[in-house]
């Protein structure tokens, strides 16, 4: 079992890593297709490969309530107009030798444009993070497991916001799409990037895999002392849960705009967060 709670100050030294994509320079991934387990939604995702051959461990990728596209997309959505925060992550996965998969759960069932700020009693019931975007995450498990260049029993999930909403909601022993899920049946484990634990803490929740919670002090669209209430309680119940506070950083710190960069605790969250996921990832998914 593993519990802590660490608070990251800002640092501007030799650690302070900004997502510096030269989008001239990237290789845009592959556009792939896949059912979702909901039994009607054919899903689009977006392949992100390691070079050879493999077989590769694999991170499934769940976008927030913004989408997986660009705020300029202007109305294209494919994987050139990906954000940047997702086409980074992407690329970021693929040079340590993971094959990355970002699900887009909302342009399949029309909603390419993704949610606003402080809209989430109003998302319409097919894109609920509790009980469809879960289904997705196990389609696109199912989707890697039945590629020749992926490891089957090594896959992880990574998600954001909304996304990091339904990661939690993946892990539970009764999520929707499996059954009786273990590391070795369902997903190896997850890595959850400024939920919302609202949900989780009204349930006798217990994830069947490790679990990594990076969390905003100052995030200004979820509460990050609820997740911290949420994984002491999980902690209690046996479950391998750690949860990092980053001090003064907001909600989408890794955003690679200019905006979000600004802020210095933003940046060093950004640095320790690579850090951290990269180490996490290697200790459950190539050992």
């Amino acid at each position: 079992m593993s519990f802590k709670i660490v608070t990251v100050h800002r640092c501007l030294g030799a650690l302070v890593l900004i997502f510096a994509l030269d989008a001239a320079a990237a290789q845009l991934p592959d556009t792939v297709s896949f059912p979702s387990r909901d039994g009607t939604t054919q899903l689009t995702g977006y392949l992100f490969k390691p070079k050879g051959s493999g077989p590769h461990p694999a991170i499934v990728m769940l976008h927030g309530r913004a989408g997986p596209f660009s705020t300029g997309a202007k109305g294209i959505y494919s994987a050139q107009t990906l954000s940047r925060r997702h086409q980074a992550w992407g690329e970021f996965w693929a040079e340590r030798g993971y094959l990355a998969l970002h699900v887009d759960s909302f342009g399949p069932r029309g909603y390419a444009r993704g949610f606003p700020v402080n809209s989430y009693q109003d998302r319409p019931a097919a894109v609920s993070d509790q009980t469809v975007r879960p289904l997705d995450a196990y389609g696109a498990l199912e989707y890697l497991r039945g590629r020749a260049d992926v490891i089957a029993d090594r896959v992880g999930v990574q998600g954001w916001s909304n996304g990091a909403m339904t990661l939690l909601a993946t892990l539970a022993d009764t999520a929707p799409g499996i059954v009786q899920p273990t590391p070795q049946t369902g997903f190896r484990a997850a890595l959850a990037l400024y939920p919302g634990c609202r949900a989780q803490e009204k349930q006798n929740y217990r994830p069947y895999a490790p679990l990594l919670m990076l969390l905003a002090s100052e995030d200004q669209e979820v509460s990050p002392v609820v997740c911290q209430r949420l994984a002491q309680q999980t902690l209690a119940r046996g479950a391998e849960f750690e949860v990092v506070v980053y001090a003064g950083a907001q909600h989408s710190f890794d955003d690679p705009g200019s905006r979000k960069q600004a802020h210095d605790a933003n940046r060093a969250a950004t640095s320790d967060a690579r850090i951290r996921a990269e180490r996490f990832f290697a200790r459950h998914l190539l050992n």
